[in-house]
């Protein structure tokens, strides 16, 4: 899988002809789906209030969980009540689950965890239409509702879509799935209503459409939390002489790493897992002063050693404001 990874970033011939009849395939049957919802043999469902996409068209770690984590604040702090509805990756449920206190994320998945930790009201479910009216049933008022990871879930009839994108990586070879890292070709990026560039643009983004608005985000690391105490904090300096290991389970782990390193941390070793990895006690190295996390690994390391854990949470800045554009084109009044 690793090979597959590298060539979609670094193409190499002969694995471009080997993967193209299957990517071939893949183009089709994604072209047919879409288009059968676009003349309407295929029926979207719409949902009574307002539904904002937050997705992508490539696959790996962007920075929708931080985004949404920035929605959901800055919509609450404007007092418009808001709701994330999510597939809920890696969870068990079958039909749609409301994530509750008691929730584990190999029940709802880590990121509808860090969700409703946000102060939302989150529904997991693979049909998200369900998943959206149970949210309603249960929480009746919220006014917009936030659909996680939903860009291709074409039932849900949707009023805004937002893609993310990272900066650094854009969109690889621009080849789809599994010649490439995308789900869907990058002429989609010209239909949807927004883009967010997670980090700084790589130079000759030239697949960037025009026309379409854009708005920058940046992750900004806060201190560093005690997976065993969560009232204890520690700054990047105070690390220094200590034996560090850095360990992720996300889409894209090297940003996580690069960001500790960005901090000024000397890092022995750097761990990365599959993305949603589900971590076992022998995952965490016994030999490390420090072991340093995600926020996303964090809600699923419980069944640990956490003494030597410590979370590093990320907050996203976005410019310009990204709340109030959304409030604005739904025309959602807010008391702010």
């Amino acid at each position: 899988m690793k090979v597959i990874e590298r060539h979609w970033y670094r193409p190499r011939i002969w694995l471009t002809v080997l993967l193209a009849p299957l990517e071939g395939l893949f183009v089709c049957l994604s072209a047919l789906r879409r288009g059968l919802y676009r003349c309407g043999v295929l029926k979207r469902e719409c949902l009574p209030v307002p539904v904002v996409v937050v997705g992508n068209i490539n696959v790996g770690g962007v920075g929708k969980t931080p985004l949404t984590l920035a929605l959901i604040e800055s919509f609450r702090a404007r007092g418009v009540q808001v709701g994330v509805i999510s597939r809920g990756y890696g969870g068990e449920h079958a039909v749609p689950t409301e994530v509750g206190p008691h929730s584990t994320a190999a029940e709802v998945g880590d990121e509808p965890l860090l969700m409703a930790a946000g102060g939302a009201p989150v529904v997991v479910g693979r049909d998200r239409v369900a998943a959206g009216r149970l949210l309603l049933e249960r929480h009746p008022e919220v006014q917009l509702i936030l659909s996680d990871d939903g860009l291709q879930h074409y039932r849900l009839a949707r009023d805004l879509e937002l893609v993310v994108l990272d900066g650094s990586r854009g969109i690889g070879s621009g080849r789809l799935l599994p010649n490439g890292p995308l789900r869907e070709a990058a002429g989609r990026l010209r239909s949807v209503d927004a883009l967010v560039i997670n980090g700084a643009l790589a130079d000759g983004a030239c697949w960037l459409p025009a026309g379409v608005p854009r708005f920058d985000m940046t992750l900004e690391a806060g201190a560093f939390v005690s997976l065993a105490e969560p009232g204890r904090t520690r700054r990047a300096a105070e690390f220094a002489g200590e034996r560090l290991v850095a360990l992720a389970g996300i889409g894209h782990p090297e940003r996580f790493f690069r960001t500790l390193e960005q901090l000024g941390l000397q890092l022995g070793r750097r761990l990365a897992f599959p993305d949603h990895h589900a971590f076992r006690p022998q995952d965490i190295p016994d030999d490390a002063d420090a072991v340093l996390v995600t926020a996303k690994d964090a809600v699923k390391l419980h069944c640990v050693n956490r003494a030597r854990l410590w979370v590093l949470p990320v907050r996203a800045q976005l410019a310009p404001d990204l709340a109030d554009w959304i409030l604005a084109r739904l025309k959602i009044r807010h008391g702010r």
